[in-house]
């Protein structure tokens, strides 16, 4: 059987359609016995208004997108979470998509889904750049967030930590407790101005600063930001012929930084005894590791509010000079980071 539709409802209420209508959008000018009549009729079909009706009647679906790469990456699903619920608070409703970092899945995102039942994405590119999504044909409101395109570049507002800033004071702390062979895993040559980029920059300053060097050696690429990812390029470095010394490890997340923290373990390193390891994004896996794990949290409830409210400017028709906005983060010191055995523990 075919859906309700909103001729059935007035048919069944013994009303025109634009009574239904006048129920539907909560206007005055119906009487109580008809307005009860026609929810009557609604409920018994089980009438549910027409989304793409309604948009082509008001101009306006109250959905919002969220497009990530992956969806199953713990920073994501909470960020997923907040938002959802920052959208709801003005009445919006907020879809998922994964696109897995694939550029013509991000392309599809670029152009709005090619449909009009959305009226605004917050997005996440990977492999898409600045130039690419400044040449979009369509005209669907979109906030960037993460680190890979810029706001300049792109001509569209953009929400993301200071990667570079933040990176700095996580191995600044690493020093301060004595450490001083650091090693960095998460570089993404192909990603230049990535977040692998970004926070080996910030990585490389707190050094700098520091006068301690940078050993080539001890910076790590990886492929992916995945606990596999982790374990494998640690497992890779220990089994070097001829093992760099090293008593920290900055990781580029928290995923990489679990990985290596179950190679080091398998090889018998103790974490933080002989290294010390730290990660990002402040998930609950790694309050959950163990050791209990050093992380950079960014402040994902403010992140979603300030994406959702410079989107639903945009969708009002506010034509300001797109911004970048640089929203807050701490380093939240747990286990994996206390003092190692060379520091008298």
């Amino acid at each position: 059987m075919r859906p309700a539709r909103i001729q059935d409802v007035a048919q069944r209420a013994g009303v025109s359609w634009k009574t239904v209508s006048n129920v539907l959008h909560e206007r005055a000018n119906v009487r109580p016995e008809t307005r009860a009549r026609v929810l009557a009729a609604i409920e018994e079909l089980n009438y549910r208004p027409s989304v793409a009706g309604r948009q082509l009647r008001m101009g306006r679906a109250n959905l919002l997108a969220l497009a990530v790469p992956a969806i199953g990456n713990p920073y994501f699903s909470e960020l997923a979470h907040v938002m959802i619920e920052r959208a709801a608070r003005s009445g919006y409703t907020v879809l998922i998509d994964e696109t897995h970092g694939r550029g013509e899945r991000e392309g599809v995102v670029a152009e709005g889904f090619r449909v009009r039942v959305i009226d605004g994405i917050v997005f996440s590119p990977l492999e898409m750049t600045g130039p690419q999504i400044a040449a979009r044909r369509d005209d669907t409101p979109i906030v960037l967030i993460g680190e890979h395109v810029t706001c300049e570049e792109s001509g569209l507002d953009h929400v993301a930590i200071d990667n570079v800033a933040s990176a700095e004071e996580a191995t600044r702390h690493l020093l301060e407790t004595g450490r001083r062979r650091i090693a960095f895993l998460g570089h993404q040559s192909g990603r230049p101005r990535g977040t692998g980029d970004l926070r080996l920059r910030g990585y490389e300053r707190a050094l700098a600063a520091a006068g301690a060097p940078v050993d080539p050696e001890l910076v790590l690429a990886a492929d992916a930001f995945s606990r596999e990812e982790g374990a494998a390029r640690v497992a890779e470095l220990l089994a070097r012929p001829r093992v760099p010394a090293f008593d920290a490890l900055v990781c580029a997340n928290d995923l990489l930084a679990i990985g290596a923290m179950r190679a080091l373990r398998g090889a018998g390193v103790d974490v933080p005894g002989d290294v010390a390891v730290l990660g990002w994004d402040g998930t609950p896996e790694g309050a959950f590791s163990h050791p209990a794990l050093t992380t950079v949290a960014p402040d994902k409830e403010e992140l979603a509010r300030v994406a959702v409210e410079a989107l639903l400017r945009r969708i009002e028709g506010d034509a300001s000079p797109p911004a970048a906005y640089v929203v807050p983060h701490r380093l939240v010191v747990r286990e994996s980071t206390g003092p190692g055995r060379r520091l008298g523990r």
